[in-house]
């Protein structure tokens, strides 16, 4: 598991706020000592093999260093100042790539010696890094991609000392992610009691004391000098014939671009992201990723150069960053023709299309390259929006500054980086606040850039938001009624969807209001409503889900209209008219909040509501992040009684409801879910299975926006504690599936006709599936083959593990499950295998040790079963396993 912060700090608006705030326990006796050299010293003392590699990591750590000095102050900066530090800063990053390359092929020749003493070794490193109490964790966080690497390396050495390693490893890296995810939050929690003997234990420190400290060791002018980087004329940032920053892009339009690609997972993730949104996106490229020219002229293409290909065949700009990512303003001659016109030779061997754009590795240029470029035909880009996200390891600061600098600028080219996991996780949420913000994105077009219609076919129309600030929600459920009808399973109705919120989606608990029975007043209702979500309590980004379960009626006024009402605990039957909740009070609550998407989900049936139609088509998700929606999905209507029948004690709708939320409801298969698809899953569902005609529609003056919640990724590997359905649940998600099978060729996102509350009709529209990459795919049938594991579905299953393999080899999550139905199955050759498999792509997961002892006991190989038993209790003897494992082994 991993560890957790004491304590959640909120982030300085700089450059790296983001490396802060977790740190030492007396700052000022460590910002006047050596940082790492004390321990690193005592460290290499103790064991001399490790000498070498403590020294290399000081140096990975020394130019870390150097770049949060360079940028720390960034808004502080001239913008000439900004520049250089940037330039340099970048310099210092390559520079710690090729650190990391030194460092891996030390590693290698470790790991290659046969003595016992490589695993001291490695420990003394690990020690170094989790436990010297010179280091800062923002510190500790140059060394992640090392671990990461030293992770795969070990996984290869199957013994027992390597297993472990690799798992303290993983241990380190899970606590280094559990660092960059809680930057930017105040610490609220202590997880202390995590007993753990070794990796990293989180601290905490202060960003400024953190900065203080590393101003005591170097200046910025002393780095500058340290790199010989002297720009005596620097050229114009205007835009020119020869060079284009992005200032002179019309009004509220920006470039998104992406260097030193092409990256083996990267770039497919940040493609499948642009065709998620349909925006354009220009990728300049380092010659050297895409192979080679030879002597004698010919090109010799890489395994990279296929990724480049497809890039220019989906009709991306593909650009040229050098053969090497080298500094070419100190370039010239026949050195620099050869960083520029060399891989434009290998760009015109990947495609002759290739884009006649170049971009200078630092922004470093000088008049004979420009000029170069001139000969070449190629024109210069440049950029006015740095992310930095080839310096800031946190996502959520990287979001925050591209915006911060779009809004100050106005428009313009922004840089990123395809080569970084974290650039890829900024970039859906830049792009939501960005289309929120009514920006355009502009491709290159041949000559220019330029804003062009979206792509025939292409999503430009279903582009959905999940960049919400908060996440907040009233849940009532009553089954206990005075004076109506006692009903059996409105409460556990609610309890679930809460915790669904609060599980699943991560919504905050503290934000989840939960009213059952007694609690269920009108008063305790409204106020709910009224002191918690009303006028400026909820902000503009947030969203709200509201559920009710309970009785619902409808009341016909003296115009002939009906009218809704949701019944409280305390209503009594002959006076609802004025003490139960009418639908014209919820609607003003919905148009007195702040919150931009607000769905409301009521398992009761009445009608009355005065509904407006819901959308026809798709076309109103592309703005989704700027318009606001007031959603409603109701159970049935007046004539209609909530059957109270499902499985697990839950009303038929809200079982559907959950099913739904467990991910059936993403019909497009997005990785979303809108309020839409919810209905056009939940409606036809409920209907055919039961005597309920569910209706959904959006509240007057909502504007066409959608709700969305994300599907979370699956984290479960199968095992013998996995929960699966009863028989009455998968005999009704059978009926269910059924629906969604008699679908026009099987397509989930055919329009669907569903009731509208005012006694009418309306089509529901689902957007289109859009592209996702090969490894988004593969977690898709993955998660969709767990879903059918619970039903018992299990050849189903074991198809959907395959596709999630064949999408990803080294996925071992899959490789685990698919052993694990094949154990279920009774075919234990099969299961050891796959389960040998998944051994093999993560030496460390105990589980799969678990679930292999199980394979080889039933299929009568005590041997390797016992081997399979004693390594899971080596690795988890306090495990939810051990006893099993304890217990086997004593029948062997």
């Amino acid at each position: 598991m991993p560890r957790s912060l004491s304590r959640r700090l909120t982030l300085p608006a700089v450059l790296l706020a983001a490396l802060t705030l977790v740190g030492c326990s007396d700052q000022k006796e460590a910002a006047t000592a050596t940082p790492t050299q004390a321990s690193a010293q005592a460290a290499a003392a103790a064991n001399p093999a490790a000498a070498p590699l403590l020294t290399a990591l000081q140096k990975q750590l020394d130019g870390h260093r150097r770049i949060v000095v360079l940028l720390a102050d960034e808004a502080q900066q001239s913008p000439a100042d900004r520049q250089t530090s940037s330039r340099i800063g970048q310099q210092l990053f390559h520079d710690g790539l090729e650190q990391r390359q030194a460092i891996a092929a030390q590693f290698d020749a470790l790991l290659r010696d046969p003595s016992p003493q490589r695993f001291a070794t490695l420990g003394t490193v690990l020690d170094y890094i989790e436990s010297s109490p010179e280091l800062y964790d923002a510190d500790r966080l140059a060394f992640r991609e090392i671990l990461r690497e030293l992770h795969q390396r070990v996984g290869a050495d199957s013994s027992l000392p390597a297993v472990k390693l690799h798992q303290r490893i993983g241990e380190d890296l899970d606590a280094l992610d559990e660092i960059e995810r809680n930057y930017n939050q105040e610490l609220t929690r202590i997880f202390s009691r995590f007993e753990r003997t070794r990796a990293v234990e989180l601290k905490r420190e202060k960003w400024d004391d953190y900065v203080a400290h590393l101003n005591t060791l170097y200046t910025r002018d002393a780095i500058l000098r340290d790199f010989g980087v002297i720009e005596p004329y620097p050229m114009s940032m205007q835009d020119s014939d020869r060079e284009i920053f992005g200032r002179d892009l019309p009004a509220k339009t920006v470039v998104l671009t992406f260097d030193d690609g092409p990256h083996k997972a990267y770039t497919d993730e940040v493609v499948a992201i642009l065709q998620r949104y349909d925006v354009p996106g220009v990728f300049f490229e380092v010659g050297r990723n895409l192979g080679a020219v030879e002597a004698d002229g010919k090109v010799k293409l890489g395994p990279m150069a296929g990724i480049s290909r497809s890039l220019m065949e989906h009709g991306y700009a593909v650009g040229n960053h050098s053969l090497t990512h080298a500094q070419l303003s100190r370039t010239t001659g026949d050195a620099l023709r050869q960083q520029v016109l060399d891989t434009d030779t290998l760009l015109k061997g990947v495609d002759a299309k290739r884009a006649p754009l170049f971009r200078f590795p630092y922004g470093a240029r000088n008049a004979e390259g420009l000029q170069l470029l001139n000969e070449a035909g190629l024109k210069s880009i440049m950029w006015n929006i740095d992310s930095m996200d080839w310096a800031d390891p946190v996502p959520e600061s990287i979001v925050q500054r591209v915006v911060d600098q779009v809004q100050k600028e106005q428009r313009g080219i922004i840089l990123f980086h395809d080569i970084h996991d974290r650039a890829v996780k900024a970039l859906p949420q830049i792009l939501d606040k960005l289309i929120a913000d009514g920006y355009q994105f502009a491709g290159w077009n041949g000559r220019d850039f330029s804003v062009s219609r979206a792509r025939k076919g292409a999503a430009a129309d279903t582009t959905v938001t999940t960049g919400y600030e908060k996440s907040w929600a009233i849940v009532i459920g009553i089954d206990d009624y005075a004076k109506w009808p006692k009903l059996e399973y409105a409460g556990r109705d609610a309890q679930s969807i809460a915790d669904t919120l609060t599980g699943q989606f991560g919504f905050p608990s503290s934000q989840v209001i939960v009213l059952k029975n007694q609690q269920a007043t009108r008063n305790n209702i409204l106020a709910a409503f009224h002191d918690r979500l009303a006028d400026e309590r909820t902000g503009k980004n947030d969203r709200v889900f509201v559920f009710f379960a309970g009785h619902g009626a409808t009341r016909q006024l003296a115009s002939g209209r009906d009218l809704g009402y949701i019944i409280p605990v305390d209503s009594d039957p002959n006076e609802f008219a004025t003490d139960a909740i009418a639908m014209t009070d919820i609607q003003n609550i919905a148009e007195s909040m702040q919150a931009k998407h607000v769905l409301f989900v009521m398992d009761a049936c009445y009608s009355g509501l005065g509904l407006t139609r819901g959308g026809s088509s798709s076309s109103f998700l592309r703005e989704n992040a700027r318009r606001s929606a007031r959603q409603m999905l109701t159970a049935g209507g007046a004539d209609q009684q909530v059957a109270d029948s499902g499985p697990n004690g839950h009303s038929v709708f809200t079982w559907v409801l959950l099913q739904a939320l467990a991910g059936k409801g993403d019909l497009n298969g997005d990785g979303l879910i809108t309020g839409t698809e919810l209905a056009a899953y939940v409606a036809p569902a409920v209907s055919a299975v039961s005597r309920q005609t569910p209706a959904f529609g959006s509240l007057p003056g909502s504007q066409g926006g959608e709700f969305v919640f994300q599907v979370p990724d699956s984290q479960e590997f199968l095992n013998a504690d996995t929960r699966q359905l009863s028989a009455d649940a998968i005999a009704l998600n059978t009926r269910v599936d059924a629906v969604q099978d008699a679908k026009p060729a099987g397509k989930t996102e055919a329009p669907v006709t569903v009731a509208d509350l005012q006694g009418g009709k309306s089509t529901l529209v689902v957007p289109a599936a859009v592209p996702t990459s090969d490894r988004q795919r593969a977690q898709q049938a993955n998660d969709r083959g767990l879903q059918l594991y619970r039903e018992k579905r299990y050849d189903e299953a074991v198809a959907q593990f395959t596709e999630a393999l064949k999408l990803r080899p080294d996925f071992a999550q899959a490789a685990n499950n698919l052993g694990f139905v094949y154990y279920r199955q009774q075919r234990y050759a099969e299961a050891a295998r796959w389960l040998e498999n998944t051994l093999k792509i993560d030496p460390s997961r105990a589980v799969a040790y678990l679930n292999l002892g199980d394979a080889y006991f039933n299929a009568g190989d005590k041997a390797k079963a016992k081997q399979a038993y004693t390594t899971y209790l080596e690795l988890q003897p306090q495990g939810s396993g051990a006893a099993q494992a304890r217990a086997q082994l004593q029948k062997l």
